[in-house]
Order: structure tokens, then C-alpha cells, then sequence
């Protein structure tokens, strides 16, 4: 198995799943498209401290990862909260860190703009991922193959979230004892689809704008063979191609943690442009025998 693996990223794959409430069509279009996705929730979280407002925040204890709870006593749900409840003299906020609440006094400082506390909030997690299918009947689509975990390691309770068209602009090659990283930028100011759920077996939308291809029938599970496979997936710009892989190993259909084959890549512009999957191929759908057999979901690396 070592030998197997020098220099090679292997990927551990997700059955094609979905949520009860999204009902799977015989026939979908594979994806391998790159996209942006951004998914809120209700809290609000310290992200950076600004250069030159930021010297008070952080002289009264404040951390990065902090959640505001209040200012003032009065509950915030976004980051305008926060800054519509900032005045001259000194404010008190309640945050939660580690699971405890905790009250902190800051003044805020001056600006043009009204007073600042001259930290950078964020709402939610934004990042990349590959759409896995889609669904012309419905406009559902999936993507990612996993879920989304906030900064506790907990599947993010999505409230509302956007999917943007991107591209790739730049690749990290994956290395014996650490994974490559794709980097992409959203093409767009609008959304081209509506996120709806943050599920453990990816994050699933809804687009009025969708993605073109050939519709393919889904694998049962019986169906899935060890041997030859494709992902599609985008690595360089806009532009999907579908690479060759082999299924290695198929584990039990109720295997614990979810994930039931592994694979390795086998195509050598992938190798050659990333050293194997990378961060950011989630969600890239297998294709076997012409027949939506699962989406990349996680990566390991041997040292």
C-alpha cells in the first residue's frame, strides 16, 4: 500500500446521497463545475482586528473567533446590529467564547463613517467547492459531498446562503504529508443559486440558471464496481474536464462514518497539475459506466 501511494493524494468518496426532502431524478447532469458558496447563519464572529482602529478591541480582551451576543444588552443577529448599536461613550459587549459568555467594555473610536469598534465581523462561512449534479426538471443541484462545520467542528446551522459562478485561479500541488489547496474568486455580483440546506452528505440549492451537460442515470448501490472511474472536476480557470481514477475499494453501504469507497487518481495532467485531489475538489462527481455513481468528499494524506 505504501508503494501504492508515494506521491499520490487518495480520496475516500460519499455514496450519491440526498436529503429526503430533495428526491433524487432517475436521470441528472454531472457537474465538475467550481463555485463559490456562502452560507450564513445567526451569530456573528470576530474575524481580524483593523491595523489602526483595532488597538482598543484588542486591550479589552477580545479574540478572534469571539461570537457577539449583545452590545448593550441588546441581542445582534448580523453585523449591522453591532454597528447600529455602537455610541461614543463606552459600550458593553457580551460574547461567547469556549461555550461561556463573558462581558467586555470597549469604547469605540471616531470615524467618518460613525463610531467604530474597529474589528472585522464575518456572518456565516464562505469558501469554493465543485457542483456534484444537477437537476433540470427541478433546478436542484448539489455540491461539496460533505457538510459544512463552523468553528466548533459542528455542522453549520445554515440559515440562508448563495452560490456564485467562479474560477480557479491558482493551484497548490498536494505533497506527501500535506493536501494542495485550490484558490478561486467569484465571477459574479449575483448569485446564480439559492442555498437551502447544509447537510452532512453535502450542501444542496436550487439555481434558475443551472449547468449544461448530458443527463446520466444514477448508480445503485450494487452497481458500483471496483476498477476504472472519471471525476469531472475544474482545476485550471472555468474550463471542466474529466479525469481517470480507480475505485480501489468499496466499503459496506452502512459503513459508520458515511463514506463508502476509496479511490486513487490515476490521470496524468491531474497528477501533474495538482499531485492528486486537492482542497477545493469537493463535491467533483464519479462517473462509472456511464451511470452518477458518487462525489469526492475527503482527501487523505500519507506521510
Amino acid at each position: 500500500m505504501k508503494r501504492l501511494c508515494r506521491n499520490i493524494l487518495f480520496m475516500v468518496l460519499i455514496l450519491f446521497l440526498l436529503p429526503g426532502q430533495v428526491l433524487a431524478a432517475e436521470f441528472l447532469i454531472p457537474g465538475g463545475q467550481i463555485i463559490g458558496l456562502q452560507l450564513q447563519n445567526d451569530t456573528v464572529t470576530i474575524a481580524a482586528f483593523d491595523d489602526i482602529l483595532g488597538t482598543a478591541a484588542r486591550e479589552s480582551g477580545l479574540k478572534i473567533g469571539d461570537e457577539i451576543l449583545s452590545v448593550n444588552g441588546i441581542p445582534v443577529a448580523c453585523a449591522d446590529d453591532v454597528r447600529d448599536s455602537l455610541q461614543d461613550n463606552p459600550v458593553t459587549l457580551t460574547i461567547l467564547r469556549n461555550g461561556k459568555e463573558k462581558s467586555l467594555q470597549i469604547t469605540p473610536r471616531p470615524t467618518p463613517e460613525g463610531p467604530r469598534l474597529g474589528i472585522h465581523l464575518k456572518q456565516g462561512i464562505s469558501g469554493i467547492g465543485t457542483v456534484t449534479w444537477y437537476d433540470p426538471g427541478t433546478g436542484y443541484f448539489g455540491t461539496l459531498g460533505h457538510g459544512v462545520s463552523d468553528s466548533g467542528g459542528k455542522l453549520l446551522a445554515m440559515t440562508r446562503g448563495n452560490a456564485y459562478t467562479a474560477e480557479v485561479v491558482s493551484a497548490k500541488k498536494g505533497v506527501r504529508g500535506a493536501p494542495g489547496l485550490l484558490k478561486g474568486n467569484a465571477e459574479a455580483m449575483f448569485p446564480c443559486g439559492e442555498l437551502l440546506r447544509n447537510t452532512p452528505q453535502g450542501v444542496f440549492g436550487i439555481s434558475n440558471q443551472g449547468w449544461p451537460g448530458t443527463a446520466l442515470p444514477t448508480a445503485d448501490y450494487d452497481e458500483i464496481l471496483t476498477g476504472p472511474a472519471v471525476i469531472r472536476s475544474t482545476v485550471e480557470g472555468s474550463t471542466v474536464r474529466e479525469y481517470s481514477v480507480e475505485i480501489l475499494k468499496i466499503y459496506p453501504e452502512d459503513h459508520p462514518d458515511g463514506r463508502n469507497f476509496l479511490l486513487r487518481v490515476t490521470d496524468p495532467d491531474l497528477l501533474r497539475t495538482t499531485g492528486g485531489i486537492v482542497q477545493g475538489m469537493s463535491g467533483s462527481p464519479i462517473i462509472q459506466d456511464g451511470k452518477l455513481v458518487g462525489a469526492v468528499t475527503h482527501v487523505c494524506v500519507f506521510g
